[in-house]
């Protein structure tokens, strides 16, 4: 065992596949770093989350994973309607979906994004901009990742 990795025990559906034990490394010791499970939007996949770093790991395949890029991860929201799960960073969004990253917004802040809520397929939040010293808002299509002004 890893010290201070997430270690889950994994049952894959059907009696062919074999249980296996899934050891994710620790990001952050920081309670602002979230450690947890989530569902992912392809169902044979979940998301393992140690201190910020973020696992997807294929259940039937568990050779087959994917690290998402951002270390540490801040904040993970499922957005079922859509199909996503994003994983908000310091200062962007990546977005997951069935098949792999569905797409990764633009720089929306200089140092900490606040998702403020998802209304008709838009994202709303806000992101500090240091040049001027205020939050900034912004609203995401959630189906393409493009920032909208409405």
């Amino acid at each position: 065992m890893e010290r201070g990795a997430l270690e889950v025990l994994i049952r894959p559906e059907g009696y062919e596949r074999q249980i296996f034990l899934a050891t994710c490394a620790l990001g952050f010791r920081d309670p602002a770093a979230p450690t947890g499970l989530w569902s992912a939007p392809k169902p044979e996949e979940l998301c393992a989350v140690a201190g910020g770093y973020a696992y997807l790991i294929d259940t039937g395949r568990p050779e087959r994973f994917t690290m998402i890029a951002y270390r540490p991860v801040l904040e993970i929201l499922p957005i079922v309607a859509e199909g996503l799960l994003l994983f908000v960073g310091h200062r962007s969004i990546l977005a997951w979906g069935c098949e792999e990253q569905a797409w990764e917004s633009e720089k929306l802040s200089d140092e900490g994004v606040t998702i403020l809520g998802v209304e008709n397929g838009v994202l709303r939040g806000t992101g500090w901009e240091m040049r001027t010293d205020k939050e900034k808002l912004f609203a995401i299509d959630l189906r393409s990742g493009a920032i909208v002004t409405s």
